[in-house]
């Protein structure tokens, strides 16, 4: 009976052994990570599922995210993204979006080992206002232009979450500028960027097979 008993805990401590070596990811996103019903908090604006005329991204399952961390054995942190979100300040219409931007959510991510920063695409596409590069001393009024917000992003990323890996996935077709300025950004914290390639669209989000194609490069980039 107690050989029964010590094999059944056993198998217990490695079953639980394995479920803990999954390694974390938490996702600080927009619109393309979003998906009704999973955002934390459940207060942030989601764009998914929208109806199947516009997108055929119907279900969690085809999120992008979801795909990697299914198939390539990670698991789920947190998934802070926000439908609309600007990585400055500065967002549509010249309106103050600093209630729901990057620097502003940054530090709501849990304890990934991972964190995967998909962001850039709003601020390309509001035309928000690009700035110059600074890496330091950064005031509110700062934040309100592109360059200086990146950087507050990675450097607070970095700060707050010491010993994790930090990803910034670029999105397509975004403008030379911003493309050019993640870049330039991420080289200057050695934070290792991914640049997406023939991402297919559907109003401007990922449609199942632009999914597909971004759960692929980002498990590349990952190393699986």
């Amino acid at each position: 009976m107690k050989r029964v008993v010590f094999f059944f805990l056993a198998v217990l401590a490695c079953t639980g052994m394995q479920a803990q070596s999954k390694r974390s990811i938490s996702i600080l996103g927009d619109s393309y990570s979003t998906f009704k019903g999973f955002v934390v908090p459940d207060t942030n604006a989601v764009w998914y599922p929208q109806k199947v005329e516009n997108n055929d991204v119907q279900d969690i399952r085809q999120l992008w995210w979801h795909q990697l961390i299914r198939e390539h054995g990670y698991r789920l942190c947190q998934n802070n993204s926000f439908s609309g979100a600007t990585i400055c300040y500065t967002g549509y219409d010249k309106k103050d979006y600093s209630a729901c931007s990057y620097c502003t959510r940054l530090w709501n991510l849990g304890a990934p080992d991972i964190i995967l920063v998909f962001g850039g695409t709003n601020d390309s596409w509001a035309k928000s206002p690009v700035g110059k590069f600074q890496y330091g001393n950064w005031q509110k009024t700062d934040l309100y232009e592109f360059r200086p917000a990146m950087a507050y992003l990675l450097s607070n990323l970095q700060n707050r979450y010491p010993g994790t890996e930090i990803y910034v996935i670029i999105n397509s077709e975004l403008s030379e500028e911003v493309t050019s300025s993640m870049k330039t950004i991420c080289d200057h914290y050695k934070v290792p960027y991914i640049q997406l390639m023939d991402i297919e669209k559907q109003w401007g989000h990922p449609s199942r097979k632009g999914m597909k194609a971004i759960a692929e490069q980002v498990a590349a980039a990952l190393g699986n």
